[in-house]
């Protein structure tokens, strides 16, 4: 047994089953180095990015303890968005299983309270939220930190960026002093020492190696006019054609700027900014995700928490202000082995931005635009997926099964034409080949899910 085995941790047997089902071998970086003080009860600050295995590091840690006979949150994460905390409680279920009767709640904005403190009634053991829904509900007295053990402030550097310390504050001043305080973050600003000072006792600092067999991402440098910018974002994406492409804006204006110029020229692209309701935002980002649309243009707050496995491309149609979000940006891509790749267009007057990027990285490569050939391939830049919209989800207790048999019983499309399934509340999203779409569409609203007719549509 090696230090890097789950089985050297202090960890049951149902737990340890589990992992391996799940395919988790050996610890990442991250997780050896932390989950020994972390299962000890101790204070940890640790500085991991997005796709390192920190949320199994603190999801692992958060079950360890918990009493499975009292139905009280015992366990607390603070994400930035409702999109990571979806993902992160989405991880922690799947860390569960092996350990009955352990429930797991989201906590966010953009929907109603109702439901969810009905659910807060009928208990949780582990919340999953953003700061300011988390804060309402412990304003109205619906959710109780009394006996919590365990409070995780994830991706922590964005919490402050995004101007949640007051709610962070507030929120901890509510929980036991007696707590264990796991505090992840990808950048160690001076404000998350500040953070860390004020509400970790004795912390064990981690600080996570990159992985050696994660990629460098390439990154390339065009200097361009203001005027030239939409047109360049354009030249880049039609000379790559990548299937999964970011691009980074500073403005929500810009955003839609960008994206309305896209789409003007054939490319599958939209935009997603903060005026976007949660069910159209939560639309875009399972459009993007299961591969039916292939740009999504972003400002750095809306594009929080978006976790792609295979993002091929970032362009950053204006550089970041500073070099910690820029790391961020590009960050999205190279992930799970394959190669990375980053387009900057810099403008003259964001060459101070620039220069404090040389700092941090060394010399840029600066090309010209002139180099960005056209692809052989001229045909307009179409997602290979399209996505039908179910009218039922997880409360009319349909599962993706249901939906993966209607399509490949009755329906007559091949499994491996159907992509990825997503379902919500009262919706559900399947990605199907886009030549197939057409004929899915019209054999299931011909058709029948789980006994049902249903309305479906083209999203």
């Amino acid at each position: 047994m090696t230090a890097t085995d789950f089985a050297s941790l202090p960890l049951d047997a149902a737990t340890l089953a589990n992992l391996a089902s799940l395919g988790f071998t050996a610890m990442t970086p991250v997780q050896a180095q932390s989950l020994p003080s972390i299962l000890q009860g101790r204070d940890v600050i640790a500085q991991a990015r997005t796709g390192s295995g920190k949320t199994a590091a603190f999801g692992l840690g958060l079950l360890h303890p918990l009493n499975l006979r009292y139905y009280g949150c015992q366990a607390l994460v603070l994400c930035p968005t409702r999109e990571l905390a979806d993902q992160v409680a989405q991880e922690v279920r799947r860390l569960a299983r092996g350990r009955d009767n352990i429930k797991v709640l989201t906590l966010c904005g953009g929907v109603p309270m109702g439901p969810q403190v009905g659910s807060l009634e009928h208990g949780a053991q582990v919340i999953v939220g953003t700061p300011g829904r988390v804060q309402k509900h412990l304003a109205k007295g619906t959710l109780s930190l009394d006996g919590l053990n365990t409070l995780v402030l994830d991706e922590a550097d964005r919490m402050l960026d995004m101007g949640f310390v007051d709610s962070i504050s507030e929120i901890v001043g509510q929980t036991p002093t007696r707590r264990q305080t796991l505090l992840f973050s990808a950048t160690w600003p001076a404000g998350i020492r500040e953070l860390a000072d004020r509400f970790l006792r004795d912390p064990v600092t981690v600080e996570a190696a990159e992985r050696e067999d994660r990629p460098a991402i390439e990154q390339r440098f065009y200097e361009v006019a203001p005027e030239q910018r939409l047109e360049a974002v354009t030249r880049v994406l039609y000379s790559l054609r990548p299937v999964s492409c970011v691009a980074f804006c500073v403005t929500k204006q810009q955003c839609q700027e960008v994206a309305d110029h896209l789409v003007a020229k054939g490319v599958s692209a939209m935009a997603l900014n903060g005026d976007l309701d949660q069910r159209d935002r939560d639309q875009v980002l399972g459009r993007f995700a299961n591969r039916s649309l292939s740009v999504l243009v972003a400002t750095d707050v809306a594009a929080r928490g978006l976790d792609i496995a295979a993002l091929d491309l970032v362009i950053n149609v204006e550089l970041a202000h500073d070099p910690d979000t820029h790391t961020h940006r590009i960050g999205r891509t190279g992930r799970a082995g394959e190669a990375g790749l980053a387009v900057s267009l810099v403008a003259p007057r964001e060459m101070r931005r620039a220069l404090a990027l040389e700092d941090r990285f060394g010399t840029l490569p600066w090309l010209p635009l002139e180099e960005v050939r056209p692809h052989s391939d001229r045909s307009p830049l179409a997602a290979p997926m399209t996505t039908l919209c179910i009218g039922a989800g997880r409360k009319q207790k349909l599962r993706p099964g249901d939906i993966l048999g209607a399509l490949t019983g009755d329906a007559g499309i091949p499994g491996d034409k159907v992509g990825k399934i997503t379902l919500f509340d009262h919706q559900a999203y399947v990605a199907v080949e886009s030549a197939v779409a057409d004929k899915a569409l019209q054999r299931l609203q011909a058709g029948k899910i789980k006994g049902r007719s249903l309305r479906v549509r083209l999203l």
